[in-house]
C-alpha cells in the first residue's frame, strides 16, 4: 500500500535481524540451540553499576529531559579515563559527547558531514552500520579489502585519486570486528598523516579495547601526534562492562567533529537517561580488577575453543583481542553453506563471514559470549560434522 523511500530501498537486510529470525524459527522447533551469533556478553554488568543505577533511578532531577551532549560529569568521567588509559588529555565540554549506545553515534555521524554523493571509505568485512549510516546520509561507500595476508589492516593508499577527492570520511575498528585482528602505532601513524594529507575525517570505532589478552594493549587513534586534527573516535561501555543493554558509549576527540554529531543529535533525540549516566560514571572508575575478571573469562573461553576448533580441523584466525573467532570455512563451502549447515545439522548459530561484507566470504564469525561448556559443545557437534 505504501511505497519506501529510496533510502530503505538501497539498505541490505540487516544482518543480525536475519540471523534473530532464524534462531527463532529453530527454537520454535525445540531445537537446543548453541548461539554463537551476535556479540551480546552473557556476563551480568557489574554490581556496583547496578547499585549505582538503583540509587541514580530515585533522583527525580533524572526524571526530566536529559542534556543533548550528556552530563557534564559523565563526559568528565569520560575524559579521565581517557587519560588513564591512553595518556590522551581531553576537554570534557567541548571533545566529548554522550551517546545512546556507539551504534547510535556511528549511524548518524556521516549526516553531520556527508553530502549526497560524497564517499565514505568502508572497511570490508566490516560492522554493517559504517555503510548504512553511509547510505542514510546519500554518500557512497567505497569499500576498502581487509585481507588476511595483510593482517586484516586496509590498504588506504590505494584509493584512486578520484575517489580521494569525494571521499570525507574513512573508518576504521581495531580490535576489529569481525576479524578480530588489531593494529599498532605504525598504522595509526601512517593513517594520520595520510588523513592529514587528503583532509579526510578519519572516524575510529574503539568498542573492544578492553577485550585484549597479551601484553600489547590496543591503543586509541587519538595517542598519535596531530590525530585531533582529523579523527573522532567512537567508544561504548557496552562490551568492557557488559553494559549492551544499557546504550551508553560516547564519541570523542576533534571537538568541530564531536560538535558536528552534536549538532545532529539535538535534533534527532533527547540524550541518554541521566541514571544510566551516573551509573556509567560508576562503570569507568570501576577497579582495574573488575575488567580483568571479564578479560579472564573470554581469555579461557578462546583459549578452549580455538584447540576444540583445530582439533575439529579448522583453521581459527590467530589474535589476542575481542572476543571473536574469524574461522576459515572448510573447502568446498561458501561462507553461507558452511553455516547453514551448523544450523541445520548442529543446532549452532555463528555469523557467516560474507554478512560483514564481500570481502569475509570464506570465513565465519563465532562469538565467545556463552558458557565454555556450552563453546565446547558447540566444537563437538562440529567434530561430528567430520570436516
Amino acid at each position: 500500500m505504501f511505497e519506501y523511500a529510496q533510502r530503505i530501498k538501497s539498505l541490505p537486510p540487516y544482518l543480525f535481524a536475519q540471523i534473530d529470525q532464524k534462531k527463532r524459527e529453530k527454537l520454535a522447533q525445540g531445537v537446543d540451540l548453541i548461539d554463537l551469533g551476535v556479540g551480546d556478553p552473557d556476563i551480568p554488568t557489574p554490581e556496583p553499576v547496578v547499585e549505582a543505577m538503583k540509587r541514580a533511578v530515585e533522583k527525580p532531577e533524572h526524571h526530566r529531559y536529559p542534556s543533548y551532549e550528556g552530563m557534564l560529569s559523565f563526559r568528565q568521567a569520560v575524559a579521565s579515563w581517557y587519560k588513564r588509559r591512553f595518556n590522551v588529555e581531553l576537554d570534557p565540554a567541548s571533545e566529548v559527547v554522550t551517546l545512546i549506545g556507539s551504534k547510535e553515534g556511528i549511524a548518524h555521524f556521516p549526516l553531520a558531514f556527508v553530502n549526497p554523493g560524497d564517499v565514505v571509505l568502508c572497511p570490508d568485512p566490516a560492522y554493517p552500520v559504517y555503510k548504512i549510516g553511509t547510505l542514510f546520509a546519500g554518500g557512497v561507500p567505497y569499500l576498502l579489502p581487509l585481507r588476511e595476508d595483510m593482517g586484516f589492516l586496509p590498504d588506504f593508499k590505494s584509493v584512486p585519486k578520484e575517489v580521494l577527492k569525494r571521499a570525507k570520511i574513512m573508518w576504521v575498528n581495531y580490535p576489529n570486528n569481525p576479524t578480530s585482528a588489531t593494529a599498532g602505532e605504525a598504522f595509526y601513524r601512517e593513517l594520520v598523516d595520510w588523513a592529514r594529507e587528503n583532509r579526510i575525517i578519519i572516524a575510529s570505532d574503539l568498542a573492544y579495547s578492553e577485550i585484549y589478552f597479551g601484553e600489547e594493549k590496543p591503543m586509541s587513534i587519538l595517542q598519535v601526534e596531530g590525530a585531533k586534527e582529523v579523527a573522532i573516535e567512537f567508544h561504548s561501555l557496552s562490551k568492557t562492562y557488559n553494559m549492551t543493554g544499557w546504550r551508553l558509549g560516547m564519541a570523542v576527540g576533534n571537538k568541530d567533529l564531536v560538535a558536528g554529531l552534536g549538532k545532529v543529535k539535538t535534533n534527532v533525540d533527547s540524550g541518554q537517561f541521566q541514571a544510566i549516566q551516573e551509573a556509567g560514571i560508576t562503570a569507568l572508575n570501576l577497579p582495574e580488577v573488575e575488567v580483568d575478571k571479564i578479560r579472564n573469562t573470554y581469555r579461557e573461553r578462546r583459549e578452549a575453543m580455538v584447540r576444540a576448533l583445530e582439533k575439529s580441523g579448522l583453521e581459527v584466525f590467530s589474535s589476542e583481542a575481542t572476543f571473536y573467532l574469524w574461522v576459515k570455512v572448510p573447502k568446498g563451502y561458501t561462507s553461507a553453506e558452511f553455516v547453514s549447515r551448523l544450523l541445520e545439522e548442529c543446532g549452532i548459530v555463528c555469523t557467516p563471514g560474507n554478512g560483514f561484507g564481500e570481502s569475509g566470504e570464506g570465513y565465519f564469525r563465532i562469538s565467545l559470549t556463552v558458557q565454555t561448556q556450552r563453546l565446547l559443545e558447540a566444537a563437538k557437534r562440529m567434530e561430528g560434522l567430520k570436516l
